[in-house]
Order: structure tokens, then sequence, then C-alpha cells
């Protein structure tokens, strides 16, 4: 797989971006529930990627064409998962060849490598299973250490299967040539309150501290009323004095106070 995208200038307060496309039927349904999001926002924040955006569309190819296209144009990067299996549905590789205004065939790369893996299985390699080595003119391989079936890179969209073991490790296999910036930080103070209470101090801070990210989240434990006040900015500096000022505003108040993680 060729390098990722890098962008221009990376120096330590660089915003960068992503979107995720979870593709599928069955998703929206609900009988699958999914878990690619939750771990792709992890992990791109560990490397220092924002997740701006996700959607969740079903398998049409106008939808994924018109997400993949606003997508690829607002962030840096766009992952998507799903819909590159052997089956009738699983129309994505053509949904992003059409995006990208690009024809797609059977890649010789990936012909090879599923012709290996299907003759060491004793698997027939049919033509259902040949569809998965279809793949968008211009496009990498990534890399399938599970299934082997690849994925595929095309300028700064990455397009991933849909099982989350093999969406895992396929994203870990090129985590490393992702280029984040500034990594965000996060602090959550909790308070023993509703956060009607906290309103106005909250907002206040806000105005004042305006590059950070300030959250307030209602809790109930036992009858117990409670609020967690997430607190997150890429300004180490500026998220320690925030927190710290409304830390010292509510204890004058009396307010019990507990940071969390």
């Amino acid at each position: 797989m060729s390098d990722l995208q890098k962008p221009e200038k990376n120096p330590e307060m660089k915003i960068v971006t992503a979107a995720v496309i979870v593709i599928g039927d069955e998703i929206l349904s609900g009988r699958t529930k999914d878990k690619n999001m939750l771990y792709m926002a992890e992990r791109l924040n560990e490397i220092g990627v924002q997740l701006r955006e996700a959607r969740i569309i079903p398998d049409v190819e106008a939808e994924i064409v018109d997400a993949v296209n606003a997508c690829r144009k607002k962030y840096d990067y766009v992952f998507t998962t799903g819909g590159i299996g052997p089956t009738h549905d699983d129309i994505t590789a053509n949904a992003i060849a059409a995006a990208f205004n690009v024809g797609i065939d059977h890649h010789p790369e990936a012909m090879d490598i599923l012709t290996r893996h299907y003759q060491t299985s004793g698997i027939e390699f049919n033509d259902a299973r040949k569809r998965m080595a279809r793949i968008p003119d211009g496009a990498s391989l990534v890399d399938n250490p599970v299934s082997k079936a690849p994925g595929f890179q095309i300028e700064n969209v990455i397009v991933m299967a849909g099982v989350p073991i093999i969406m895992q490790a396929m994203f870990e296999g090129f985590a490393d040539q992702i280029h984040g910036g500034a990594k965000m930080l996060s602090r959550t103070l909790g308070v023993n309150m509703p956060e009607g209470k906290v309103a106005a101090q909250l907002g206040a801070l806000q105005e004042k501290y305006p590059n950070v990210s300030m959250g307030s989240y209602p809790y109930f434990k036992q009858g117990d009323v409670g609020t967690n006040l997430v607190f997150r900015s890429i300004d180490e500096g500026d998220l320690n004095r925030s927190f710290q000022e409304l830390s010292d505003q509510l204890k004058k108040e009396g307010v019990e106070l507990a940071e969390t993680t």
C-alpha cells in the first residue's frame, strides 16, 4: 500500500480531520450492531486525527457516491467500512469507482492473493469470490491479514471490510502511515448536581475559552442526579486553566467534585 496522503504542513498544532462512512443495510435495520465507528474514533484520536463526522448509509450506490464525494472534499481522510464481500449487495467498490469517475476491474495483485488463498484453503475460487478482487483503477491495495480479500485506497479514501475483526486488522496494518496532527486532550469533572445548575458557569467559561469544547452530560445513579462536564481541546494550557477555573468556582459553592476518566 502506498503512503496515505500527507497534509502539506503538519506543525504541532495542525488539525487533521476524518470522516467514517459505515455502509450496510444490516446496520440500519438493527440486525448488526456497529462497532467500527467507535473503534475508529478512539484509534484516530490516539494518532492525532479528529473524527468530525460519521455516517451510516444503506447499500445503495447513489447514497455511497454522494457520501464519499461530500466527505472526501471536506476532510483529510475518509474511511469506509462494509460492502466489499462476494455477494450481490457488496457494491462499495463499484460505488467508489463511480465517485471518482474511474473504471473498475480485477486487480492482478488482488487476484494473485485470492488465488493462492483459496488454493491453500481447498475452496473453489468461483466468480462470486473473484468479485472481491475488483478494484477501482488507480487504487492501491490495503492488506487484509485475516480473510485475505484486500481493501483499497484511492486518494484520501480508505475502503475496508465491515466485519470488525477484519476491519481492525486492516486498519492497524496501515495506521503508521496516517499522518496525524495535534491530539485532542480531554478532562472530565463529575458533579453531584443537575446540568441546569451549572449551565451559567459553563456558558461563561465557554465564551472565555473558545478553543476548548465544553459539554455537559447528565447521569442518574440509584436515584442520584449528577452531571459529567467534559472539556476537550488540543491546547493543553487552556484545557487545564478552564477546567481548574470551573472546579474552583464549584468548590466555593460547596459542590462535590470528582475528576473521572
